[in-house]
Order: structure tokens, then C-alpha cells, then sequence
């Protein structure tokens, strides 16, 4: 009887440190607010989340305009808002996510080139802040296009649901 507590004990045990998603951070003490590497246990469910577009930020204005969807860190933050609405539904958060791919488009008033930095002004509101420090693996691309013209950002996420 007590050899069936102990092995009831070390597979508990193991379990409970099994379920841990491991972040890596970034080498050299970089402060960047992306993980160079996330590690997801045996057993934890994985959540493919499709890409997310924004909402026109003046539905009002000239369709499809600058005006109309606004610029990149209002497009992100409008991402950013309908994913975390979306989230929520399906019981996760944006501490869950582990994996981000960001799809931008080239703006003119940045020589045809992505506009990171609008990017990272909304992104690090949701992202290595101290209500929600957990930061996925990530990568951002530039595109030619996206599904409306005028849109400058898509993102989609994996996330690693937390076993209860």
C-alpha cells in the first residue's frame, strides 16, 4: 500500500511539471518582446487560431483608404481587439498564445517597406507587460497584399490551452 501512494505521488508529481509551457528567452539578455523558442509538454492541446484582420477604423470614409482602416498601429490595435473578443469565446487568452505570425503590408510613406514599428506600438500592449508577461514564439512578414485593399495587417496564432 505504501509503494502505490509513492507511485501515485512521483506520477503526480511529474505530471503537474510536465504541464508547464516553457518560454526561452532571447540570447544576450535582449529586453524584445518575443521568446527566441516556446516548448509545449506532451498531451497539452494545441488551438490553431486563423488569421485576423481589423475593423475599418472610420467606416464612414473613403472605402478602403487610409482614412478608412487607419495606419499600422491601428490596424494592430484593431487586431489585437477582435482576436482578444474572439479568445475569450473559446476560454484563452493572449497569455496562451505561443506562436504568432504577423503577415504587413508595405506602406508608401515608409518607401513601400512594412511598418514595424506601428506594429510594436500596439503589439507591446498586449504582450511583455506586466498584466500578461508571456511571450510567444514570433515572426513577422511582409506581404504584397491582403484580403481587402488597404489592410496592412493579418495575425494569426497557435496556443497551448492549460489543462484544468
Amino acid at each position: 500500500m505504501q509503494l502505490g501512494f509513492v507511485l501515485v505521488l512521483v506520477i503526480f508529481t511529474s505530471t503537474a511539471l510536465a504541464d508547464e509551457v516553457t518560454r526561452y528567452p532571447l540570447p544576450d539578455n535582449s529586453t524584445f518582446p518575443i521568446a527566441q523558442a516556446v516548448e509545449i509538454p506532451a498531451g497539452t492541446t494545441l488551438v490553431y487560431h486563423s488569421g485576423t484582420t481589423p475593423r475599418p477604423a472610420e467606416p464612414d470614409a473613403q472605402r478602403y483608404s487610409v482614412k478608412f482602416w487607419g495606419d499600422t498601429e491601428t490596424q494592430t490595435k484593431s487586431v489585437f481587439d477582435r482576436m482578444e473578443a474572439s479568445l475569450k469565446k473559446l476560454n484563452l487568452g493572449f497569455g496562451d498564445v505561443v506562436k504568432m505570425t504577423v503577415f504587413l503590408v508595405g506602406t508608401p510613406e515608409n518607401g513601400g517597406r512594412l511598418d514595424f514599428q506601428g506594429f510594436m506600438k500596439a503589439y507591446t500592449r498586449y504582450f511583455g507587460t506586466e498584466a500578461q508577461p508571456n511571450l510567444p514564439a514570433r515572426s513577422a512578414v511582409q506581404v504584397a497584399g491582403l484580403a481587402a485593399p488597404g489592410m496592412l495587417v493579418e495575425i494569426e496564432v497557435v496556443l497551448a490551452r492549460p489543462e484544468n
